[in-house]
């Protein structure tokens, strides 16, 4: 289970006197325990990795928010511990394997403009599940969809 897997780490990285890791990973068990405690009951690792998810767009956010502030080490700091909770994320899917895909649905859907946006948005997310991020897949849909209008 991805928590086991969590936990170990965290041994191993006080282990290695790793602050940064240490730290980081504290905080993301203590967000898998609140929210194992508003569900109700243990979470799947379909809800950790849609956790670390939410937690990586916090980071990517705040490092994002502290460069606009001229807090460059602050940012840093964001990024370094995105980076480390990328680790717990399911590899993902190449840009090419992706493009596939959503070329196929735009032809399955006969999606032709941004109108259809969301039909194959939804069809392509069934098909990657947590290998992309919805951000990622949103952005090469909308490049494809306005190529469509440009040929």
């Amino acid at each position: 289970m991805l928590l086991e897997i969590i936990q170990d780490d965290l041994k191993q990285a006080q282990l290695g006197r790793d602050e940064l890791k240490v730290s980081t990973l504290r905080l993301l068990i203590s967000e898998i325990n609140y929210a194992k405690i508003s569900k109700g009951s243990d979470l799947t690792d379909q809800d950790i990795i849609s956790l670390v998810q939410r937690e990586i767009k916090k980071r990517k956010e705040s490092a994002s928010a502290f460069r606009s502030g001229q807090r460059e080490q602050q940012a840093e700091k964001e990024e370094q511990e995105a980076k480390i909770l990328e680790d717990y994320l399911p590899e993902q899917i190449s840009d090419d394997r992706l493009a596939g895909i959503i070329g196929l649905s735009m032809e399955t859907t006969g999606a032709s403009s941004m109108q259809d946006f969301g039909k194959v948005m939804g069809q392509v997310m069934s098909q990657v599940g947590q290998t992309a991020s919805s951000q990622r897949v949103s952005e090469m849909i909308k490049q494809k969809l306005s190529g469509v209008n440009e040929v």
